[in-house]
């Protein structure tokens, strides 16, 4: 127990001098006079909020232009090899204009993008589709903000299952703390899921992936729900992966009865196997990962983009509804949506689960031989 809070102590230290520092590196003047206020710049920042970024942006103080957010670690590959600094140095622009020089090297940040300057340029120049064409994109390993997001989620999955692990040890028949809260997801997870799709025999074998994925999404959702904008299980990348660890594990756990079955039929007509094989292995193989990443990947982004919507519905009909009237409109509108939205954090959670433990069950599935 001692050990736990030492450590949420030692996160929570390190998230407030992120904090100070941010303040004080991103703490850069811009031009004044950048209110959201119309519906494109609302679509604009909307669809900006959604993106992942290489810091935390807080909010824009409208008369001075200042931008007050946190920097977070840039880690680049570039021609002149690795390159370190912190995301505030490019005082958050956006655009290209702020040139950050590394030795030889200069770097632009450009469409959430970083890219590096050819030899000899000074400035980014851009095609008629505001493509740069004395630029090129660099190798990034950056602590981004979902990047920070999964860390900090398994930071704290770390510490709730040590603490969960550490009190069976100790011999506590109930868990204290955190640790209630945990158990009885652990148990419904293993008696609802893994037991009923994969069987009785073979379900310990995979508890560990299935609880992994279970717990890993939930928490970046509850995160996604947090004013800091989360947004990691919004990001195809992220889900993509996923699915992709599913995919492996189900095709490398097959049983010889699955792809029997996949690969040739027993029951059908001998002409139709072949063309059943092959529809059999894009299913498995494309179909099914592809519907697992995409089912949580637009649920999550529509859930966000719903929300910040409706927030904006203060401004878009301000002119109709007057301030009070449009302000409490999108108050009582986004806070119904919000409580939705922490049910849909558990549902798309649970929902990959089981439909990756019903795809892992097929593969190992054992046939009755007549």
């Amino acid at each position: 127990m001692m050990l736990a809070k030492k450590s949420i102590n030692f996160i929570a230290i390190l998230v407030l001098t992120l904090f100070s520092v941010s303040s004080y590196g991103s703490d850069v003047k811009q031009e004044p006079g950048n209110k959201v206020d119309t519906a494109q710049e609302i679509k604009e920042y909307i669809a900006h909020h959604l993106k992942d970024s290489h810091d935390f942006h807080l909010f824009t103080h409208n008369e001075s232009g200042t931008h007050y957010s946190f920097p977070l670690p840039v880690i680049v590959w570039t021609s002149n090899g690795l390159k370190t600094f912190m995301s505030s140095a490019f005082h958050h622009d956006d655009s290209g204009s702020v040139i950050v020089e590394k030795g030889d090297t200069r770097l632009v940040k450009l469409h959430s993008k970083i890219y590096e300057l050819d030899n000899g340029a000074t400035t980014v120049t851009f095609d008629d589709a505001h493509h740069p064409t004395n630029a090129h994109k660099v190798i990034d390993f950056s602590i981004t903000k979902s990047v920070f997001g999964m860390l900090l989620t398994g930071v704290l999955m770390l510490l709730g299952f040590t603490a969960l692990a550490r009190g069976y040890k100790k011999g506590h028949s109930v868990p204290k703390g955190f640790s209630r809260v945990l158990e009885p997801l652990v148990i419904y997870v293993r008696d609802d899921i893994a037991k009923p799709n994969i069987g009785e025999k073979k379900y310990r074998k995979f508890m560990g992936f299935l609880l992994t994925v279970f717990f890993f999404i939930w928490i970046l959702n509850l995160l996604g729900l947090t004013p800091i904008g989360f947004n990691v299980t919004g990001q195809i990348a992220v889900t993509a992966c996923l699915a992709i660890f599913t995919a492996v594990i189900y095709l490398f756990s097959g049983s010889k009865d699955f792809w029997k079955h996949t690969l040739w039929m027993p029951g059908v007509p001998v002409i139709l196997r072949p063309i059943l094989a092959v529809i059999e292995l894009v299913g498995f193989v494309l179909i099914k990962p592809f519907s697992l990443l995409v089912r949580l990947f637009a649920n999550m982004t529509a859930g966000h983009f719903v929300v910040m919507s409706l927030i904006a519905l203060m401004i878009t009909l301000k002119e109709s509804f007057g301030v009070v009237g449009s302000t409490g409109m999108s108050l009582v509108l986004a806070l119904f949506i919000s409580v939705i939205e922490i049910l849909v954090a558990f549902l798309q959670a649970f929902i990959f689960t089981m439909l990756s433990s019903l795809f892992i069950g097929m593969a190992v599935e054992e046939h009755d031989h007549h």
